[in-house]
């Protein structure tokens, strides 16, 4: 009964950690898709385009959830585009991302 216990508490554990990892992989994906976006809008071009998406994903690491994303995009489009319509941009290609993600892990 133990065993059975234990074994069921590794496959909790495992599928935990696989889902963070997958989750982190989308918010990943996102947030550099996002960087690309804004990056165009910004008239941002090749190297310089990646180079900010990179920027925008590093700073999802400053706290927890998609605030310090919003906060770094918004203040570099300043007055071009309403916070609302970053936000919304956001959860769409959360969506993007997460299909993206799901189908390369098939």
């Amino acid at each position: 009964m133990a065993d059975n216990f234990k074994d069921r508490e590794k496959s909790f554990e495992s599928k935990y950690a696989h889902d963070a990892e997958v989750q982190f992989k989308v918010d990943a994906r996102r947030n550099r898709l996002l960087g690309e976006w804004a990056a165009e809008l910004l008239g941002k071009e090749g190297d310089e385009k990646a180079a900010y998406a990179k920027e925008v994903v590093k700073a999802d690491f400053e706290e927890a959830g998609d605030d310090d994303v919003l906060r770094k995009v918004a203040g570099d489009l300043g007055e071009k585009v309403p916070t609302a319509e970053i936000r919304a941009k956001m959860d769409a290609l959360m969506v993007t991302a997460k299909e993206q993600v799901m189908t390369e892990l098939k």
